[in-house]
């Protein structure tokens, strides 16, 4: 562990922070493992033992004091003890493995003897519909602050935190590339934990253009914040790999939106796939998901394969 006396954050190796596991033990088959990874990441038991089951610790440590501190408040106010569900974010770029972290950290949080009931949604369900973006000329910045209805996710995750049954988000597709009509995830029975994943969980009101302020923002929700980071350079890499590995599969379905993108030569397809990346999703990065990557509890940095190289923690 490396400590800045000007650093809001403790800095921890990969062999530090795999220290702090302690003796929790692997809750995870192979079988499991592989269902949870990405397309085109490599997540090995190695990598869920070092990085993931410290952080679970942690998290699970975060869970019990913040439940034992709103038993504190109803003794004192006199109440009936209410459960409020514990929400983490989990921010970063596009294919920095937000959504593979996600998914891990739902399994093992589950898996503790607390017997969490944990639920996962995304920030794509509060994308504006295609048509919508379309009509306000900005389908070329899908992903970008003013893409999303950020008066429904503020709704949504109020619902959570007020201890809501049958709070509904709604659902999209990656298939489509669109939100789907009529359909939602149904967030019921309350969750003891909600992971809320998507490019701008991190940002304020101040990063949406147009509107006008908000008392609140979504950070304001999060008890827990990570950010996942990799440099730019093996962003690129992984974004490239991802879109060449989804033409030889997902994008082959006819429904899918980019099945066009199939009938393109290789090098075709490589080179939209990187103008895609740096026109699209760098610009994003730079413009409005990097800059939030300080507000973070937690920063999990990953190097070469996807892996964690170090993990910055706020003091």
């Amino acid at each position: 562990m490396r400590i800045s006396s000007t650093s809001p954050y403790l800095i921890f190796s990969r062999d530090k922070w795999a220290e702090l596991r302690k003796s929790e033990p692997m809750t995870l088959s192979e079988k499991e493992i592989t269902e949870l990874k990405g397309i085109n990441e490599e997540l090995s038991i190695n990598e869920i033992r070092d990085t993931y089951l410290p952080l679970s610790r942690l998290l699970n440590n975060y869970v019990n004091s913040t439940v034992s501190r709103q038993e504190v408040m109803m003794r004192f106010l006199n109440e009936k003890p209410q459960k409020i569900p514990f929400i983490i974010g989990i921010a970063g770029s596009v294919s920095a493995g937000k959504s593979t972290t996600a998914r891990v950290l739902q399994a093992l949080l589950s898996r503790w003897k607390e017997n969490y009931r944990v639920a996962l949604v995304t920030t794509d369900g509060f994308l504006y519909p295609n048509a919508v973006l379309e009509e306000k000329g900005i389908m070329s910045k899908k992903g970008f602050p003013e893409s999303y209805d950020i008066q429904r996710i503020l709704q949504f995750l109020g619902d959570i935190k007020s201890g809501k049954t049958n709070v509904r988000a709604p659902k999209y597709s990656h298939l489509i590339y669109d939100i789907v009509p009529n359909e939602y995830i149904e967030i019921n029975p309350q969750p003891d934990i909600l992971i809320f994943e998507g490019l701008n969980v991190l940002q304020s009101q101040a990063d949406y253009p147009g509107k006008n302020r908000l008392a609140v923002f979504v950070s304001d929700y999060l008890d827990f914040s990570i950010y996942v980071d990799a440099e730019d350079d093996l962003l690129e890499e992984w974004f490239l790999t991802r879109f060449m590995n989804f033409r030889e599969t997902a994008f082959n379905d006819p429904d899918s939106f980019f099945f066009s993108i199939t009938k393109l030569s290789e090098d075709e397809a490589e080179r939209m796939a990187l103008s895609i990346w740096r026109e699209i999703n760098q610009k994003n990065l730079h413009q409005n998901i990097l800059p939030t990557r300080e507000r973070a509890n937690l920063i999990l940095h990953k190097g070469k394969d996807h892996k964690a190289d170090y993990v910055k923690l706020r003091k």
